[in-house]
């Protein structure tokens, strides 16, 4: 079942909601390439991450809610 607003990854629910709404609709799309739930979900939220901050009609510059920050892996 692919992914939308109201059911998504919880690894997506801090994302800003048009950061967490480009995450989607690339996980779906890796999900219709045969990639797997998790290999999808992390490819699809580094690229909305990247696209958001690229985006230059966006003042803000983290793709996270309240200035939340990605923790080092």
């Amino acid at each position: 079942m692919p992914w939308n607003e109201q059911n998504y990854p919880p690894s997506m629910k801090n994302l800003k909601k048009v950061v967490r709404k480009k995450a989607i609709e690339i996980a779906n799309a890796l999900k219709e390439k045969n990639y797997d739930d998790k290999r999808a979900i992390s490819i699809a939220t580094e690229q909305a991450e990247k696209w958001y901050q690229h985006r230059s009609d966006l003042k803000d510059d983290t793709p996270f809610k309240k200035n939340l920050r990605r923790h080092s892996q």
